[in-house]
């Protein structure tokens, strides 16, 4: 078995944004470049996430996922606005391998088994976006993080898993591009309670985060953004015009977040391979350019 490392692309428009608890977007680049430069470092799969989908009630990821398909051959997951079993079969035949649900699988759950049952479990992930209640029970949100659901996140993980999820992607909201940890206590609580795989999201801001995160906190995958998105334009920053779209002030200052120590895919797997923690060997991933 391997740990997988699976860089997340959050899009808006054409642009590659990220912010923190998922407020606040900043443009970063054009999300092809990212995907491809990740793909030829080694990920293991990409996520994609259209994060105003639920403002215009559809993914406009469409030419975004074909063009990707066609140039990259890992697992692609296309996830934001996906609302009906005729929405996902569009975006597979797209080219993506899996969809993530999470506004339209709380507001309808039997849309999982649908889904599952016609296009397979493995193809199924329902994303979990979670905020700590002052009680210390966790509280699931949809519409990227911005709308209360009052569903208790634990019972709704179990619930996913009987209707026929794959696996979950679970973020952890208070922590999502903070740089401050994977939240540990909600990671773990999910992964022993279910028996399909749990891909833990929010909070890296260092390399030895994704050890922590897979052994105590039990996750079967890391999903990544910030600390790779900031190595990146650190060495790979060109010069583009993204004023169209969003706050590009950050892009133009250069700076990453001081909580957050960028790290380039390599580094992340070289750690987990010191550590024993097994994940699939970079120059089997890599392809010449």
């Amino acid at each position: 078995m391997y740990f997988r490392v699976i860089p997340r692309l959050d899009i808006k428009g054409p642009n590659l944004v990220k912010g923190i608890h998922l407020e606040g977007l900043r443009v970063l680049g054009k999300p092809e470049r990212f995907a491809r430069y990740y793909y030829e470092h080694g990920a293991d799969e990409l996520i994609y996430m259209d994060v105003v989908a639920s403002l215009y009630e559809r993914n406009g990821l469409l030419d975004i996922v074909r063009k990707t398909s066609k140039e990259i051959f890992i697992p692609l997951t296309v996830g934001g606005g996906l609302r009906t079993v005729d929405d996902i079969r569009v975006m597979l035949q797209a080219g993506a391998d899996k969809v993530s649900l999470n506004t339209a699988a709380i507001g309808r759950p039997d849309l999982i088994r649908e889904a599952s049952r016609r296009f397979g479990s493995s193809t199924i992930v329902v994303s979990i976006e979670a905020k700590k209640r002052p009680d210390g029970s966790y509280e699931a949100y949809t519409d990227n993080g911005r709308v209360r659901t009052g569903i208790e996140v634990f019972g709704w993980a179990k619930r996913v898993e009987e209707l026929g999820a794959g696996e979950i992607l679970l973020t952890s909201i208070d922590r999502e591009g903070t740089g401050q940890g994977f939240n540990l206590d909600l990671t773990s609580r999910v992964a022993q309670s279910i028996s399909i795989p749990v891909i833990a999201c929010g909070g890296a801001g260092r390399v030895e985060d994704m050890s922590t995160v897979l052994t105590l906190g039990k996750a079967d995958a890391v999903c990544v953004a910030s600390i790779l998105h900031y190595d990146y334009i650190r060495n790979n920053y060109t010069e583009d015009d993204y004023s169209s779209e969003g706050n590009i002030e950050f892009l133009r200052s250069g700076q990453g977040f001081s909580r957050i120590q960028g790290a380039a895919l390599e580094e992340i797997k070289t750690d987990l391979a010191m550590r024993n923690i097994p994940c699939r060997p970079i120059e089997k991933m890599s392809i010449n350019a």
